[in-house]
């Protein structure tokens, strides 16, 4: 198939950009197709969470993101409890405070300098697949449709999403919380904390400093359900947050109010041929522990390099639908984590609430709990699967820890590359001859006495303990994860 582009994106949301910035970086050519006219100035999603940051941080825009917001050192939950992050094994133990428009921003600005080619106004509207690659039909400002050719298609179109329809996967679950109300807002008084959190009665609040002098609200009554497309009144917000606080700290100068309602849903494969999703196209959550957007941009730095390596031709067998063997049990971790937490949260029966918060309180207090917590919420302790007898460290997420040449682990691999590395004298000069376009050998600063070979979404493929066979195991691994030497990449024809 002769193709215009290596891979439709559609959507321009966190998901879509990071993961158009990834292939931009790999070379694979992107066409991102999204329907808003330009990147929006409102936001809902407003939590990046540290595992996130260890992401960004790894193709060099985690600084320039921290820069917008305020970093919380706990996740407040309700009442008095809260989960401490500081402790968090991360070079960003805390929780990043910023609006959405702030992370797309970075995302954008960075996948347009890779090359990547971003379309606001564009709608696809509808797409067929050939054994070999996509035609997709593409709508500009209202005008004539088009036909775009690509090797790919990528849905990361949000909880609608037009590709997911298109395919007819369904997408199963359930509304869970509706007409909440948003608001960004000035206050008069500054909150006692940082992140302040509290569910009173039938009232639920919450308040999250921008930075920028606002400060985002989210209020939820349970005897004031509203339809999604009813106008939000300022007076509304303050009431449920005086019930919630006990005081609405003076809040005026609304910038912006909406409505929303959360579902909990999760399409059952990620993949349909060459048609891929990502993001909320490929699941949705409650807003407890904000982690959707975070979960989207991890979809991303988990399908880009395999995406871009299939593109390329470099490819072990398999690798793309390790996708969804990897993702989809995530999306359902967080699915389940998420909606128990807001189930807890909105607990309003009076005679309840002491049992509840006492409880919250001893879990956020009590060591392993609190750690199995803020590892999940995190994203930390997050892993992937790994074969049968394969060394305890496969599949885990990387720490950041210095190499011999100076650099941070994650420094390494803002060139999207396999980073191998162990003790310095544990691999030899040729450990990874014939790969240099896709793997970099460097030695870490202090011992380890184990050989580690990292992916480029900084999890770890393969470790082996450091042993005079080590060599011929690293070209065994090499192999598995990133094909044959012998089979040079390939140009994508739209080269």
């Amino acid at each position: 198939m002769n193709t215009d582009v290596d891979v439709v994106i559609v959507g321009a949301g966190p998901a879509g950009l990071m993961l158009a910035g990834d292939l931009a970086r790999a070379g694979v050519s992107s066409a991102v197709f999204e329907r808003r006219t330009g990147r929006s100035s409102l936001t809902r999603a407003f939590t990046v969470h540290a595992r996130t940051l260890e992401e960004l941080d790894a193709r060099g825009m985690a600084d320039e993101l921290i820069a917008t917001g305020t970093r919380l050192p706990e996740f407040r939950l309700f009442a008095s409890a809260a989960l401490d992050l500081s402790e968090l094994p991360s070079r960003f133990p805390y929780l990043l405070v910023t609006p959405q428009y702030q992370t797309e921003r970075v995302l954008e600005e960075r996948a347009k300098r890779a090359g990547a080619d971003i379309h606001h106004g564009s709608e696809v509207t509808g797409f067929t697949q050939q054994p070999d690659g996509v035609t997709v039909t593409v709508r500009q400002d209202g005008g004539p449709d088009h036909v775009v050719r690509a090797g790919w298609l990528v849905g990361a179109d949000g909880m609608h999403s037009t590709v997911r329809e298109l395919l007819g996967i369904p997408f199963p679950g359930k509304e869970v919380v509706r007409s909440v109300m948003l608001a960004e807002v000035r206050l008069t008084e500054e909150p006692p904390e940082a992140l302040t959190v509290n569910a009173a009665g039938d009232a639920f609040a919450l308040i999250a400093p921008f930075g920028d002098g606002f400060h985002r609200i989210v209020a939820w009554h349970r005897h004031n359900q509203e339809p999604e497309d009813a106008p939000v009144n300022l007076e509304d917000v303050r009431e449920v947050t005086r019930q919630a606080f006990g005081t609405d700290y003076g809040m005026h100068d609304p910038r912006w109010m909406s409505r929303f309602h959360s579902d909990e849903r999760q399409a059952p494969r990620y993949r349909d041929g060459n048609v891929l999703l990502a993001g909320d196209a490929a699941h949705v959550h409650s807003p407890a522990g904000g982690q959707g957007m975070n979960l989207g941009i991890q979809d991303a730095a988990n399908l880009g390099w395999k995406l871009a390596a299939t593109v390329q031709g470099w490819a072990p067998p398999g690798l793309l639908d390790t996708y969804q063997a990897e993702r989809y049990p995530v999306g359902r971790l967080v699915l389940r984590s998420s909606g128990a937490m807001l189930r807890f949260g909105l607990t309003t029966r009076p005679a309840l609430l002491p049992a509840r918060n006492a409880l919250a309180l001893a879990m956020t207090r009590t060591p392993v709990l609190a750690k199995r917590l803020t590892g999940v919420i995190s994203g930390i302790s997050i892993s992937y699967p790994a074969p049968h007898g394969a060394h305890p460290l496969a599949g885990k997420r990387v720490a950041d820890l210095f190499l011999a040449d100076g650099r941070r682990l994650y420094q390494a691999l803002r060139d999207g590359r396999f980073l191998l590395t162990g003790t310095a004298g544990a691999l030899t000069a040729d450990a990874a001859s014939g790969y240099a376009d896709r793997v970099q050998t460097v030695p870490i600063a202090e011992p380890s006495g184990t050989v580690v070979l990292i992916r480029p979404d900084a999890y770890i493929g393969w470790a082996a303990a450091d042993n005079a066979a080590i060599t011929p195991q690293i070209r065994a691994c090499l192999e598995r994860w990133c094909g044959t030497p012998a089979q040079p990449a390939m140009q994508s024809a739209w080269r």
